[in-house]
């Protein structure tokens, strides 16, 4: 592909231009006790996605009498995850600040994805863990969870527990940057640390948005630069859908 965003191709650390992902592969029934897994093997980037169903739903639905079911979600990175070890959470008695934030954006990302009254009175238990970080774990985590969520929903329906498909549209997320004044598509980790603007898309099959972070790093950026960044994340996500699809077909 040729870059869209620049007058010339722009050459990367791994040899990719400005507007390529990195290469990207799903081993699904990786945890074979889950309703549905996939190990996501996104560059350098690796994370095992569960999903596990519950039989029942949070007490506070039933207080409230809510109707439907629930999901929520867990994330986490293993120790051995990164170049220095990083101590689990337990360790430390709490959970860190950014892996609360992550795990409430991947909630969000997925309920966005499903019809939780057509799963019936059940709580979806997702859950992320890192095995390698190169970059993009959220977005990883995030794209491999609805693979993840898709092989447990086939499976409640294969096992007739539920009637209807409640999955609304498919969903995917992607990072995008801009490195040296360029504007790079799906960040690895040497690209993250420089970036001066740093953004994550999760968005639908129908081009709508669920989630946009992005802020300037000690910098700004102009509109013109922000029109460059959803235009490289678009065609991003577009991408994985496919993939995703493809991934959610084979089983």
């Amino acid at each position: 592909m040729q870059n869209q965003n620049s007058s010339a191709p722009v050459p990367r650390a791994d040899g990719r231009l400005a507007n390529q992902l990195r290469p990207l592969r799903f081993q699904n029934h990786i945890a074979p006790y889950a309703s549905g897994s996939t190990l996501i093997e996104w560059g350098n980037t690796r994370v095992i996605c569960g999903v596990t169903i519950e039989e029942n739903v949070p007490r506070w639905m039933k207080e409230q009498k809510v109707t439907g079911g629930w999901l929520t979600a867990e994330y986490s990175m293993l120790p051995y995850s990164t170049l220095d070890r990083k101590p689990r959470d337990i360790s430390k008695g709490k959970l860190d600040g950014r892996s609360s934030e992550i795990q409430r954006l991947i909630g969000r990302s997925i309920r966005a994805a499903i019809d939780l009254e057509k799963v019936g009175a059940r709580t979806i238990c997702v859950d992320c863990d890192v095995l390698q970080a190169d970059g993009g774990t959220r977005t990883a985590a995030i794209t491999g969870a609805f693979v993840a969520l898709s092989l447990a929903i086939k499976k409640l329906l294969a096992e007739k527990k539920i009637s209807e498909n409640p999955i609304l549209k498919p969903i995917a997320a992607v990072s995008v940057g801009i490195v040296k004044g360029t504007a790079l598509l799906d960040l690895c980790y040497t690209e993250d640390v420089a970036a001066t603007v740093d953004m994550n898309l999760v968005m639908n099959s129908a081009g709508e948005f669920i989630e946009l972070q992005g802020s300037g790093e000690e910098a700004t950026f102009t509109e013109t630069q922000l029109a460059d960044l959803l235009a490289l994340g678009k065609s991003g996500i577009r991408e994985l859908l496919v993939a995703q699809q493809n991934a959610i077909a084979q089983g």
